[in-house]
């Protein structure tokens, strides 16, 4: 499993673990298949974040956890609220494009922010 756990798509825990081949959340007992909830959100064509809410161009989301940010000294700390997001066709998973205060324009992952 990877060094970050997914969070749970059903209560948004971030205390998931693996139970080949599925993944369980040790909060809500939800288990889920990682690979058909990817498929299901590919084809529907909604953005949602990470505890499920659907996002929408214009929304405020805050970051739920630290994120390295290349080329900054800091990282984007967690509970940093973004505002006027805009949903773009995601590149290597980011599919959020912002201008977050004190770093500047970036792409986020819908799967670490929450609807604000």
């Amino acid at each position: 499993m990877s060094e970050t756990a997914p969070v749970c798509p059903e209560c948004g825990s971030e205390h998931t673990y693996e139970v080949a081949p599925l993944l369980a959340c040790a909060m809500c007992g939800h288990e889920w298949n990682p690979e058909e909830l990817a498929e299901q959100e590919a084809a529907s064509g909604e953005v949602r974040d990470a505890v499920g809410n659907l996002l929408a161009d214009g929304d405020a989301v805050i970051v739920m956890r630290d994120l390295k940010v290349k080329g900054a000294a800091q990282a984007l700390k967690a509970g940093t609220k973004v505002t006027n997001i805009k949903l773009v066709e995601p590149i290597d998973d980011h599919d959020i494009d912002c201008r977050v205060d004190g770093f500047g324009r970036m792409r986020l992952m819908s799967s670490v922010v929450k609807k604000a």
